[in-house]
């Protein structure tokens, strides 16, 4: 019979996990039982994706706010701080906010706007313009900003996170000044220690001010890449792609990960006979066209994987295909044409015009966005998700 059914995204519940489980057990375990119970099987080059909530929570990867005020003093002096460019969120910056502000006397916010990186707006670019307000240029004190748009809470959460951000700040026993402004130089005229807390742009952030003669700069990803008394660490990451764990502990990035998507991959193989790609994967790479919030708030979509997700989709364009090469075809015969050509592509499209359209992202981005999207961040109780048939193709 001809298979009527291309990629599927299934979440495999699984048992909460604690620090310690063995999760390479598990996750196995899960899969194969979800198997047997909703009756599909595994295929080589199948995906099994683990969120990286669930590898940070069994290597017991968390860290407390006075660990961070340890390493934020150490590091940076434990005076006045320039905390620039945080992103708007409860989850994921609150509770690092509280941390660093116990590691300073004084905390002058530095906050990018008409939005953060992430594009939780403060303000709208239409208020901008008519206030004559020019983003990249312009800095504004905490009077200005408020005389000029008053107090403005997140659409979806209800926060205005300009009060509360400094309401944590006062309430860990330091100093706050708030300005807004873009470009990262501008701190230097409040502050020559500097915690920059973007993403994604953080190595260009930090050089810039390096550039500019500030005495100290660190960003996220250079607080807790130790433990700091027994705190958990992410040597590469530190700080960044944290989440909220309790009101005065965060969950860490996951540590080394290779070893476990090797593990779920040989335990399978052993189990099944299939050979499977693995990978852990945090945020997915994707905009909201409603909020604006572009949910890439983790370092890298994947955390870990097996070589079998590198690089990129290789397709042809079957609309393109039909539109023009074929366009006189229809039927059985338009089928056996676009057919033959996708088994005679090359093994590079690149700029070959019947690949126009297709998605240039990585594998593991696109990927992990989907396992994203699919396992979701509440109460699923999805943490792994398999995905079937991504590499398949019109002809198979």
């Amino acid at each position: 019979m001809e298979r009527k059914v291309g990629t599927i995204s299934r979440g495999i519940r699984c048992p909460i996990i604690r620090e310690g489980d063995p999760l390479g057990d598990i996750v196995v375990k899960s899969v194969l039982d979800a198997g047997e119970s909703e009756g599909f099987s595994l295929r080589d080059r199948d995906v099994i994706a683990v969120t990286e909530s669930v590898v940070a929570r069994s290597q017991g990867n968390y860290a407390s706010v006075e660990a961070i005020a340890e390493d934020v003093r150490q590091k940076l002096g434990g005076k006045t701080i320039g905390v620039i460019f945080p992103i708007l969120s409860r989850n994921r910056f609150a509770v690092c906010l509280k941390g660093i502000a116990k590691g300073a006397e004084k905390v002058v916010l530095m906050l990018s706007y008409p939005s953060d990186e992430v594009g939780n707006e403060l303000v709208s670019l239409d208020k901008l313009d008519e206030a004559g307000v020019n983003p990249y240029s312009d800095v504004l004190t905490l009077e200005q900003y408020r005389e000029l748009f008053g107090e403005n809470k997140h659409p979806f959460t209800g926060v205005d996170y300009v009060a509360y951000y400094s309401e944590i700040i006062r309430e860990a026993g330091a100093q706050v000044e708030v300005i807004f402004a873009n470009n990262p130089k501008e701190i230097l005229s409040y502050a020559d220690s500097v915690l920059c807390c973007d993403i994604h742009s953080r190595e260009r952030t930090k050089r810039i001010l390096r550039q500019a003669g500030a005495k100290a700069v660190c960003g996220l990803d250079d607080i807790l890449t130790a433990p700091v008394d027994g705190s958990g660490c992410n040597e590469r990451y530190g700080l960044l792609g944290s989440n909220k764990s309790t009101e005065d502990t965060v969950k860490l990035f996951p540590r080394e990960c290779k070893s476990l998507v090797e593990e779920i991959q040989d335990k399978v193989l052993k189990a099944t006979g299939k050979c499977v790609e693995v990978m852990v994967y945090g945020d997915g790479a994707f905009k909201d066209p409603v909020g604006k919030i572009w949910e890439l708030a983790d370092p890298c979509v994947s955390v870990a994987h097996t070589p079998g997700l590198e690089g990129t989709p290789n397709e042809v364009k079957l609309k393109y295909l039909a539109d023009n090469d074929f366009r006189e075809l229809s039927g059985e015969a338009l089928k056996e044409a676009i057919s033959g050509r996708i088994k005679e592509k090359g093994d590079n499209l690149v700029g070959d015009m019947a690949s126009q359209g297709t998605t240039p992202r990585r594998l593991t981005d696109l990927i992990g966005s989907l396992c994203d999207l699919t396992s979701g961040s509440g109460d699923k109780g999805t943490p792994v998700i398999l995905v079937q048939g991504y590499f398949d193709n019109f002809t198979n």
